[in-house]
Formats: C-alpha cells, structure tokens, sequence
C-alpha cells in the first residue's frame, strides 16, 4: 500500500511537475462533484508517509487537530514538518487537548509565536499554562468539564486532501514505538467530505472552549504560569528542531526517500481511491449541554445509534475498549433479536493498554457473550505484528506489545465507519469525537475482511472458549478486579 500511495502522490510531482503539486487532486475533485475519495490507511507506514508527503506539499494551508500530540520521535518531526510548511509561507493551525499535551513550555510557546502558525489547546484545565494546585481546583469545582475532552483527529490540507482516524501524533501509532505499538485505522480523504472537516475545524477554532498557547501563558497570578521566550531563543527553538530532523539517526534517508520516491505509473493507484458518497460525523465543542452530570450523548453518538438500528444482517466492531452503556446494550440487544449478526474485535487483558477500561469491560463481558455477541480479545504477540511493524526489532529479547486502536464499524458488509469513536460511555457522552460513514460494499468488505484476519486464533483469542484472561500474571488480573470494584463506569 504504501507504493500505492507514494504512486499516487508522486504523479503530482512527477507526471505533473509543470502544473501545481496539487493540480491533479483538482481535476478529481471536479470530475466527482457530490462525492468524495476515499482511501483506508491501514498500516501505520501508510499513515505517516501520507501525512509526510502533505505536509511537505502544502500550499496555503495546513489544519491538524489532535488528542494526543508526543514529544516523541513522530511527534517532534512532526512539529518540524509544520515549522518548515509555516518558513515557506504555509498557514498552520493547530489544536490540541490540553490533557496530554506533552511539549516543553517555551518550545510550544515559540513555535505558536511564528507569523505563519496559531496554536491553540481545547479545554485547558490541566497542562498548558496551568499550575499543579489550579489543576486540583480545576477537578474540585468542574469536574464533568475537566473530564470532557476533544478527541478529535483530523489532518488537513489546502482543503483538498485531509486524513481522519484513530492515530494520534506519537510513536506508537505508526509502528515506531520499541515497547509498545497500536494496531490502528485511518481514511485519506478528497473532495466535499473535506469542506465538512473543514467547518468542523472551524467551531473548534471560535469555540470559548480553544484558547490560544500565548494566552494561556501571559498569566502573572498564583493560578496561572507566566511563561516567555524571546527572539534569541525562539531562534534557537527552531534550530534545534530542523538539526533534529536533519539527523540521520532521528530521520532516516530511507525514509526521506520514501517520501520522495517517484514510481513509474498510476493507473493501480487510481482504482484504489474510490469515490463514493461519504458522511462527516462530529460532535459540537462540548459535546453536549450537560454541565455537571456525566449522560448527554452527542451526535456522533445519534448517527453510529442509527447505524446500529438500521443493521439487517450483520455488525462487525473493531474497538479497542468495549463497555457498554445501558443505552448500547438495550441497541445491540434488539439488532440481536430481529437476527443480526454481532461480532466484535477488541484488547484482551493481555494487550490492551488501559486497565481501567478493561475493567468496565471485564464487569460485563460474560452478560454480552450471553447476550450472542461475539468477542474476540487481540494477542499482544498477535501474529499479524510482523506485517504491521516493521520500523522496530521484533526478536529481542522483549519485543514490542501489540494493541488494537482502531475505532471502525462495517456494517450489513455495505456501510463502514473509520473514526475515533471507541465504544464505551466516555466517547458516548464526555469526549468529542469525529470519523466518516462511508456507503460502498466493496470498501466495507475490504476493512472488514481485515478485521476479520484480526479475529483470527493467530491473531486473537474466543472470548467465549479461550478464557483469555489466564494468559496474564495474577498482579494483574487482581488490579483489573481492584478497578471492577470502584464506581467509574461512566468515565471509562
């Protein structure tokens, strides 16, 4: 796939040299009025040379929202990426939630000070320019609010090109992380869905919610840090950062080269990107009008709920928390009983990389196989780990844990959703999430023959045969029970 990609973006390049880098994109986008391109970014390589390539060709603009943004390897070239695309007259927004906004202070502050990029951060009552007892404050006083978060993902380009999904910015989303990695899903998209990705972009921007890194570090009182940079240093900022990337130990030549690659023809690539009438889905800043109780839903909750009621046949769920609301269980239970087919795929204790979540899961994972569900809990050394990750050592001596983290539904084999919503109470009522419904049989059947190789004994255990809880240590296991015991379903 990725020379698929790299074919489709290199005829822009190379076939094209003389028009725009983005001409061609263009001539699609007006040759398919209504409709939309879509392209599933299945592994993780994919994921990271379509955004590379993006970034290094924007025009005009560049609009990226995330949940998680890592002052990892993935996450510092990133910032690079968009520092070079901002030094050559490219517009860069940002907004990132504040929870695990890992940046150095003066760093994020610096790169929010270029002309070209605005920064902002959703909701901060935890990190960005918010001292340790104002964040304790924060939790007393507000505490459905400090518990509500933008996880939302989307990458966007000219208003041309853009990618939603599951990846956040970091390592471990695209198969870089030598300890632990995700299995994760994405879709590149063209054309109108874009426009609608765009106006989301956009009630998040004005949102009282987003405020700007400078504001929020302009503070001079006990309940707010004061931080500054000034023109040397902000120079220096930017040095270190295209030093960083200009290292070959951080930034490999093989990789540039991929990105750089000019393959010979377009024509498989063109069969590959399949145009077809394609729904944005996302939530309001907020969520919803609850202020201090944890319900409220939203409306990617209201569509996926329709998804769910509209079922005939068959619903085949990739996700990697699974905790059903009374609300989800009442849904699926009827889907059940007028004879759908429900199969999920989804961490096992063994794999997954939120206890407390599992737990929620744990408390009512026999009551959903006797319901007729189908569960099939994901192998950390799953066998599909060697096609996947492919940037790190899978024969030392601890290789790399494997989890799931893509968010996607198919569903009737014609219907499938790719976003960011997990399937549990706090995408459903607490945190903002966005993804694309996308009416096409034969990518429906592509995404779920994939999620069906994960459901695989290679790949996954039964839930309902293979107890797959006997594979962890009892520490472990007793700590899940500790979580199973306390109140917090509906922050899961």
């Amino acid at each position: 796939m990725v020379k698929f990609l790299l074919l489709f973006f290199s005829l822009i390049v190379s076939a094209h040299a003389a028009e725009d880098s983005l001409t061609f994109i263009d001539t699609q986008i007006a040759a398919h009025p209504l409709e939309s391109g879509v392209y599933v970014l299945d592994t993780g390589e994919d994921a990271l040379v379509a955004r590379a390539w993006l970034a290094d060709h924007a025009q005009k603009t560049i609009e990226v929202q995330y949940f998680i943004w890592s002052a990892d390897n993935i996450g510092i070239l990133a910032s690079e990426a968009l520092l070079r695309a901002a030094d050559r007259g490219v517009k860069v927004r940002v907004i990132v939630d504040d929870l695990l906004v890992d940046a150095p202070d003066k760093s994020l502050l610096a790169l929010a000070k270029h002309p070209n990029v605005e920064i902002r951060i959703y909701n901060p009552q935890h990190s960005v320019g918010t001292p340790f007892h104002k964040r304790l404050l924060n939790l007393a006083i507000n505490f459905r609010g400090f518990n509500q978060r933008m996880h939302d993902k989307t990458f966007i380009v000219d208003g041309k090109v853009a990618i939603t999904g599951g990846r956040n910015m970091a390592a471990e989303y695209f198969g870089y992380n030598k300890t632990f990695n995700f299995r994760d899903r994405d879709a590149m998209l063209l054309g109108q869905t874009v426009k609608d990705m765009q106006a989301s972009f956009e009630r998040f921007w004005v949102s009282p919610l987003s405020a700007t890194v400078e504001e929020l570090y302009d503070g001079l009182g006990l309940m707010q840090k004061h931080v500054t940079v000034n023109d040397v240093e902000i120079q220096t900022i930017y040095s270190r950062l295209h030093a960083y990337a200009n290292n070959p130990d951080n930034f490999s030549a093989n990789f540039k080269q991929e990105i750089a690659a000019t393959p010979q023809a377009f024509g498989d690539l063109a069969s590959q990107v399949i145009w077809t009438n394609v729904t944005f889905i996302s939530d309001t800043p907020g969520k919803n009008h609850m202020k201090y109780l944890l319900g409220g839903g939203g409306l990617t909750t209201q569509k996926l709920a329709q998804l769910v009621e509209n079922a005939q046949e068959q619903i085949v769920i990739q996700s990697p928390y699974l905790v059903m609301s009374a609300q989800a269980k009442k849904l699926f239970k009827a889907a059940i009983n007028r004879g759908v087919k429900v199969r999920i795929s989804t961490n096992s204790l063994a794999s997954t990389d939120n206890i407390e979540a599992f737990s929620g899961y744990r408390n009512q994972r026999d009551a959903l196989l006797k319901m007729g569900i189908e569960i099939f809990e994901f192998k950390p050394d799953a066998q599909i780990k060697q096609r996947m990750v492919t940037h790190v050592s899978l024969n030392s001596a601890k290789p790399p844990s494997f989890a799931i983290h893509a968010k996607t539904m198919v569903v009737d084999a014609k219907t499938v959703f790719i976003g960011t919503f997990n399937f549990d109470p706090r995408s459903q009522n607490l945190n903002t999430e966005v993804g694309v419904i996308v009416e096409e049989p034969s990518l429906a059947s592509q995404v779920q023959s994939t999620i069906e190789t994960d459901m695989q004994p290679d790949n996954s255990w039964n839930a309902a045969t293979d107890k797959p809880d006997q594979y962890v240590p009892l520490a472990k296991r007793n700590k899940v029970l500790i979580y199973q015991l306390t109140p917090i379903k509906p922050l899961l």
